[in-house]
């Protein structure tokens, strides 16, 4: 999983760090589209020494719960991520003034989901980049939470509180020897899939146009 993963943010030009415990902090949204569950997974990995990585997978959901894609903060729609590398766009703050995770400190690219139901709706919609708390942090403040609801109105969200306090021990080291600030990079498996998807469709409807001439013409 670690080669798949190092792999994929090389091919798209994306930064891996390779400093002794300087995290990479990696969300994958997965394929599922089963709403207000934590189907995702937040990686994280780093060297030990110049040879070594050591490599976390956490429980997660990237994705908003149903209670803020049906009740929307914001009247364009509920935020949802989209993939990307957001270099140094975190660091280690109060989340919501309760406790310290990882807070957004620059700006981020997220589509505005105006649909109000429980699907998110990847098609249709607007962007819109700027400072909206999309936060890195935990649903209950312990054991594992089994449905996301209003852990998440657009932010990152670990499943398991005790996985949240392994995570954020990572951070604390990483603040300490490379300052406090963060870079997270999210894999958009579901975005992938649509983009193939596309591809096949339009090479599919290249054919048809060009079968449809040779015969007009024939």
């Amino acid at each position: 999983m670690l080669h798949s993963e190092k792999s994929i943010l090389r091919l798209k030009g994306y930064k891996v760090f390779t400093q002794p415990y300087q995290l990479n902090i990696v969300g994958v949204r997965n394929k599922s589209i089963v709403p207000n569950i934590f189907s995702d997974e937040i990686h994280v990995f780093y060297k030990t020494t110049p040879l070594k990585w050591e490599y976390h997978i956490f429980k997660a959901t990237t994705d908003p719960g149903t209670f803020w894609l049906e009740n929307p903060m914001n009247p364009q729609g509920t935020a949802v991520l989209e993939q990307g590398q957001y270099a140094d766009a975190y660091q280690i703050g109060m989340h919501r003034d309760e406790y310290e995770a990882l807070v957004q400190v620059k700006p981020m690219t997220v589509l505005r989901d105006y649909q109000r139901n429980a699907y998110i709706d990847f098609l249709n919609g607007t962007k819109e980049t700027g400072l909206f708390g999309i936060d890195i942090h935990r649903a209950k403040a312990q054991g594992t939470t089994l449905y996301v609801d209003e852990y998440s109105a657009g932010c990152q969200v670990f499943q398991n509180a005790g996985d949240f306090s392994v995570f954020m021990d990572m951070c604390y080291r990483h603040r300490d020897l490379y300052g406090n600030i963060f870079t997270y990079t999210l894999i958009d498996y579901r975005a992938m899939r649509r983009a193939v998807f596309r591809r096949t469709l339009y090479a599919s409807a290249a054919v048809s146009l060009g079968a449809l001439a040779w015969y007009e013409f024939s």
